[in-house]
């Protein structure tokens, strides 16, 4: 990964858009600290899949009931 600093960047930015696109990754620093990154851009490859854990997974019937020596760690009287 190169590293150039935010002046050489201004001077050679058609430059660096082609080494960019050639799928090399630049550095642009200020004051020796890196702020940005010139990365070759690209659409997301890998989509989601909706309903990857269907079934998996279920909601017990006294799931919002708090148990008496779970509320009273907590200090709290049940309900």
């Amino acid at each position: 990964m190169r590293r150039v600093n935010v002046s050489e960047a201004r001077r050679q930015l058609s430059r660096l858009l082609e080494e960019v696109e050639s799928g090399e990754r630049v550095v642009i620093s200020r004051w020796g600290k890196p702020v940005a990154v010139l990365a070759p851009y690209g659409e997301a490859t890998v989509r989601r899949r909706l309903g990857l854990f269907k079934d998996q997974a279920r909601i017990v019937k006294d799931f919002d009931e708090l148990p008496a020596d779970l509320a009273a760690s907590f200090g709290m009287t049940p309900p």
